[in-house]
């Protein structure tokens, strides 16, 4: 039987697959299209001439061997090779060779969309938003002749996503799957707001300023610690921008989400203070630098601003800055000390006993120097 080998060779090289690659895949495709076919030999193998496309199934039947005292379990012999090439067989494999082509011509494919994106994992990329009908949890985003996946979890609340509309998205992971490459994506990713960034403030991607944590709640808020790595550089005015610019073009990207930046610290209680920005915080506590926990004290004006809107605020210093905080009034915290001591001095007065140290003690130093007490 023959296969026009000289053709599907040009289809193939077209493709970038070589001689060897192709042979290989014809042979034991056609092997495997001989099994199928019935009345089959168990033991069989193809030849495919390389010049002239012919190609023979040569097979080999089992001579079943007796057993005897001497071996009572004798191996099974093969007889010789025989070509069982049928003309039914003949026109299966025309078949079966076509489906190999396109079977690599997909292979191909893949791996060079695989290829191309694996590299661009955790980068940001843009694409065309395409809806289909059939997946109504998902949102399809056409990149060039690719299309990656932006599933219902890496999704922003509230987000519309309309067909045709241009798309900025994170590459979360590229794998292969079941059909080809599949490339996730995501509009929820904290680092989706740190790329947004490098693209607009030349000083993050020159290394002049760095960004040390984001805390986010996609669709919402974003809080971004920065710090300097040269003098004289205001990192926070290198994120805003003149008049606003840089940040105002990173909102208008995540559709208006707001935006804090703080300053970062080594300092604990420092960067705590910060990131409960816009409040101003006056006064913070270290309790545990074991367990990561503090307090801070607010002013009554300031509290419902540090606690945020269904404690939001709160909520992304304590991600930022990873201490458990606690917000108190300061004003109550104050005269809760007060009363104490005044307490502790009446108790003084009536016993006559020297009580400094517990006084001590117990008012605490609520500064930004304060050292835990594990």
């Amino acid at each position: 039987m023959d296969l026009d080998l000289t053709s599907i060779r040009q289809l193939a090289a077209t493709e970038g697959i070589d001689d060897a690659t192709l042979t290989d895949a014809l042979q034991e495709a056609l092997l495997q299209a001989y099994f199928k076919t019935p009345g089959s030999a168990k033991h069989a193998r193809v030849e495919l001439d390389d010049r002239s496309g012919s190609f023979t199934v040569w097979v080999q039947d089992e001579i079943k061997q007796e057993p005897t005292e001497e071996n009572p379990y004798p191996t099974i012999q093969l007889s010789e090779e025989y070509d069982d090439t049928t003309k039914e067989f003949g026109r299966q494999a025309v078949y079966t060779a076509r489906q190999v082509i396109q079977q690599l011509f997909r292979q191909v494919e893949d791996d060079k969309i695989f290829g191309a994106f694996s590299g661009r994992k955790g980068k940001l990329i843009t694409g065309v938003i395409r809806q289909d009908h059939g997946d109504l949890h998902n949102v399809h985003i056409k990149v060039g002749d690719v299309e990656a996946l932006l599933p219902r979890r890496e999704q922003v609340p509230g987000e519309v996503y309309r067909h045709g509309e241009r798309l900025r998205v994170y590459v979360v992971s590229v794998s292969r799957g079941i059909h080809g490459p599949e490339i996730i994506v995501s509009r929820s990713h904290p680092d989706l707001v740190r790329l947004l960034f490098e693209r607009e403030v030349p000083e993050l991607t020159s290394g002049v300023v760095s960004i040390m944590g984001i805390a986010r709640e996609a669709g919402a808020r974003s809080k971004i610690a920065v710090k300097a790595n040269a003098k004289g550089i205001n990192p926070k005015g290198a994120l805003i921008g003149p008049g606003g610019s840089r940040v105002r073009a990173v909102m208008e990207n995540l559709n208006d989400e707001k935006i804090d930046i703080v300053d970062y610290s080594s300092d604990p209680a420092a960067f705590i203070a910060a990131a409960l920005s816009p409040a101003h915080v006056p006064s913070v506590q270290v309790l545990s630098r074991k367990s990561k926990t503090a307090v801070a004290f607010v002013p009554d004006s300031q509290l419902s601003l540090a606690i945020g809107k269904e404690g939001q605020n709160a909520r992304l210093a304590a991600k930022l800055t990873g201490w458990k905080i606690g917000v108190e009034s300061q004003e109550q915290h104050e005269a809760a000390l007060k009363k104490r001591q005044e307490t502790l001095a009446a108790e003084e007065l009536d016993s006559n006993d020297d009580c400094n140290d517990d006084t001590s003690a117990l008012s605490g130093d609520t500064s930004f120097d304060n050292s835990s007490e594990e």
